[in-house]
């Protein structure tokens, strides 16, 4: 059975993303795969090296992704690259009274480095920088700043103590897939009947933007 890694917690985006890649692989969940959930990428990245796993899952945009490429990079190989969407996002905040922290929490927004430009924070001076989108929800809920980008199904769990500001949906991001064996041979592995593949061939005139 293969074992796949990747950041938790299962609830997170890395989840829900290597949920739907392995669904789309045809790879059923305890039967072919198992899906495993770190904290941290290079404890993912040594277990992967050492045959504890057979695969690593990253985002792309992770803050984390240029080190793990780079530092692994004679034992640990790109297998795999991807486009998914990610769980819905928005920009919530909180309808809790600040019980501490007084201007200190109500200046703060928390943010997952990689969603820093998706809506407009210039009502929060200070950045709280969080490892995942799911501890950003997890911070506004603790009371730890005023607003944050996180799941937008949070709102509507906690509609007494969350608000929506401003919905983001879904963002297309680049996924990476880690294995301990490189694949490419020297060669450029692309997926020429891709969806992208037929936007290339389908322009017989100028080039455009437009669909």
């Amino acid at each position: 059975m293969l074992r796949f890694l990747t950041l938790g917690p299962e609830s997170g985006n890395h989840g829900f993303v290597l949920r739907r890649y392995l669904a789309a692989h045809g790879l059923r969940p305890q039967v072919q795969a198992t899906v495993g959930y770190v904290e941290d990428f290079h404890d993912a990245a040594r277990q992967v090296i050492a045959g504890e796993a057979d695969f690593l899952m990253q985002c792309a945009v992770h803050p984390a992704a240029p080190e793990i490429t780079g530092r692994y990079r004679n034992a640990l190989f790109v297998v795999d690259a991807f486009v998914s969407p990610s769980q819905p996002m928005a920009l919530l905040r909180s309808t809790q009274p600040v019980a501490h922290g007084g201007a200190a929490v109500r200046d703060a927004v928390g943010l997952q480095p990689a969603t820093e430009h998706y809506v407009d924070l210039s009502r929060w001076p200070k950045r709280v920088l969080e490892p995942t989108v799911f501890a950003v929800g997890q911070g506004l809920l603790q009371g730890r700043y005023a607003a944050g980008i996180a799941f937008e199904a949070l709102a509507h769990e906690y509609p007494d103590r969350l608000a929506v500001v401003q919905p983001i949906g879904a963002v297309c991001d680049a996924w990476i897939v880690f294995g301990p064996r490189p694949v490419d041979r020297g060669q450029a592995l692309v997926w020429t009947s891709s969806p992208a593949a037929a936007l290339f061939r389908r322009s017989d005139g100028p080039a455009t933007n437009h669909p």
